[in-house]
């Protein structure tokens, strides 16, 4: 029996993970999930795999629904919790691994995913994400088939504009990162600027435990301003800052030497190489689930 789950385990963290947002709730809902499973008769289930992604979907949708009230008194901005990883060297990567690199969900979209509804952002991720037909879908928001396709369309809608705004490909993202950090290094607010997209805006998670601005940064002049102070105070108190990815996307992981203290940083980088959203994450809770890096 656990052989059985655990065949399937990264695909419900997958379709956890895109509904919440939150690597650790995510996790929490691949154990509840497989205590469905370790109590439920499956002998006569044709798909298991089908069975569990409709039973973690159902998990999500109750998740979702009472967490509008937490989100609510969440002290600053919120962010997901980030997946990252170190940066493959191009020798040693097959085409089937960038692909998977390419399958992550970027912070920007998960934040357009998270100003959906519930229902919406469950029915995207089960019908768009991961082929679950619409009457499965239904079943799992306890809706007619036609609703849960309208709920879908709506949320894809959404998703588009984010990914034409707010995604490019790596080589592009790896153009601008380069651009980003030597104006930020070097404390070069035009050539910071250049590569600013005028309406861009910083986000920083602290969740009322790490330095983080309580509100968004918004536009290229003052978020300029803002990453040069940044950049500023890491120089000055040594943070050491390596290049990674977070989510699929190139990004930043800033660490100061013998204290622990991390952050995050992802780029939402738009076709035209501006860079559209800066989010740091520097909440600890959300840190601490961070891998060995």
């Amino acid at each position: 029996m656990d052989d059985e789950f655990s065949a399937h385990r990264d695909h419900l963290f997958g379709v956890a993970y895109r509904m919440l947002g939150s690597r650790a709730d995510a996790e929490d809902v691949v154990q509840d999930a497989w205590l469905r499973y370790a109590g439920a008769d499956t002998t006569g289930v044709a798909d298991l795999r089908a069975w569990l992604t409709t039973v973690t979907g159902r998990l999500c949708l109750d998740h979702l629904r009472a967490a509008k009230a937490r989100r609510e008194a969440y002290i600053g901005p919120w962010l997901p919790s980030p997946l990252v990883e170190r940066l493959p060297d191009p020798a040693q990567v097959d085409p089937g691994e960038r692909v998977s690199f390419r399958d992550s969900v970027s912070i920007a979209l998960l934040l357009v995913l998270d100003a959906l509804t519930p229902e919406q952002r469950v029915a995207f991720v089960l019908h768009d994400v991961f082929a679950v037909p619409f009457a499965e879908v239904a079943a799992t928001l306890g809706t007619t088939t036609e609703n849960a396709r309208q709920l879908a369309s709506r949320a894809r809608r959404a998703v588009a504009d984010g990914e034409r705004r707010h995604t490019t490909d790596r080589a592009r993202q790896e153009e601008v990162l380069a651009a980003f950090t030597a104006a930020a290094a070097g404390g070069d607010l035009d050539a910071l600027l250049k590569v600013l997209a005028p309406d861009v805006v910083a986000l920083g998670d602290g969740g009322g435990i790490g330095s983080a601005a309580r509100r968004p940064v918004v536009g290229a002049l003052a978020v300029a301003r803002f990453v040069l102070g940044l950049f500023r105070r890491s120089l000055r108190e040594g943070y050491v800052v390596q290049s990674a990815l977070v989510n699929g996307d190139l990004g930043l992981v800033v660490r100061m030497p013998g204290t622990g203290e991390t952050a995050v940083a992802s780029l939402a980088v738009s076709p035209s190489g501006l860079i559209t959203g800066v989010y740091n994450q520097l909440n600890p809770v959300k840190i601490g689930l961070l891998d060995e890096f």
